[in-house]
């Protein structure tokens, strides 16, 4: 029948009577027939309906899906960030325990080189014999003048590059070859290489006061050598190890270093 609903569609009035069919039979399956397509129609509807909500899940799941790439691309993303700072802070780590030994080596290179350098001193302090002059080295304070002309870079009591350490004088960047003069009259009591100062000068001023001239180029004078103030005793260098070319330089009394810069006049 419903076949035929389908065909035919819905029978009316003349149709009926000309189908010599009883009509109260026919009014039952017009009956039947309107509620069937009535469920129909329903079942229709819900049909659709749920092939909505189907669509829509889908579309749901997609972007459920999108999110959740989006959440592990991200992750990763963090995951690779996490690792590449790892491995950054390792380098870092690695960089800055190299650098605490180096440090440390140098502390104890520097270390060395002072105390040989204070040895020396001292050594010579005990041979050197009283020398008469015209005038005390003691009184000359605050009237002589710098070995040579050039910028002061580290002054006294300045921490020494990464070691931490005190310089024991200043240094002067100065071009190399030029010439280092003596700060006043005196007897050069000390000219050769020595490791951390380079060619190294000292001259012995009397009254137990030395002035010592480091990281020459060369030297221009000898053990024993008189020398005059404002006397060429050697050139700037950088044979002390220096990165830059210039003097260092120190002045001592009994073996104690002491601020040159209260004795200099500086222009």
């Amino acid at each position: 029948m419903l076949a035929a609903l389908q065909a035919g569609g819905a029978p009316d009035a003349l149709r009926v009577a000309l189908s010599g069919d009883d009509p109260a039979t026919m009014a039952r399956n017009l009956h039947y027939a309107s509620y069937v397509a009535r469920a129909s129609a329903s079942m229709l509807a819900d049909f659709r309906a749920a092939l909505a909500e189907v669509e829509r899940l889908a579309q749901e799941a997609q972007a459920r899906r999108g999110r959740l790439d989006a959440l592990r691309s991200a992750s990763r993303a963090d995951r690779e960030k996490i690792l590449a700072e790892r491995r950054e802070r390792h380098r870092t780590l690695e960089r800055v325990a190299g650098e605490i030994r180096k440090s440390r080596k140098e502390i104890k290179v520097l270390r060395a080189d002072e105390a040989r350098l204070g040895r020396l001193v001292e050594g010579l302090s005990q041979l050197l014999q009283p020398r008469a002059r015209k005038e005390p080295f003691s009184k000359l304070r605050g009237r002589l003048s710098l070995p040579v002309r050039g910028e002061l870079t580290r002054r006294f009591g300045a921490q020494r590059g990464a070691a931490g350490m005190e310089a024991k004088g200043v240094f002067i960047r100065a071009p190399e070859g030029q010439p280092v003069r003596a700060i006043a009259g005196g007897q050069v009591v000390y000219a050769e290489w020595m490791r951390g100062f380079g060619n190294l000068l000292i001259l012995d001023h009397g009254e137990a006061y030395l002035s010592i001239y480091a990281n020459n180029e060369s030297l221009l004078k000898q053990v024993g050598d008189i020398v005059a103030v404002g006397e060429a005793v050697a050139t700037t260098g950088a044979s002390g190890g220096n990165e830059e070319t210039g003097l260092y330089f120190e002045m001592r009394h009994l073996g104690r270093a002491f601020d040159p810069l209260r004795w200099v006049k500086l222009k």
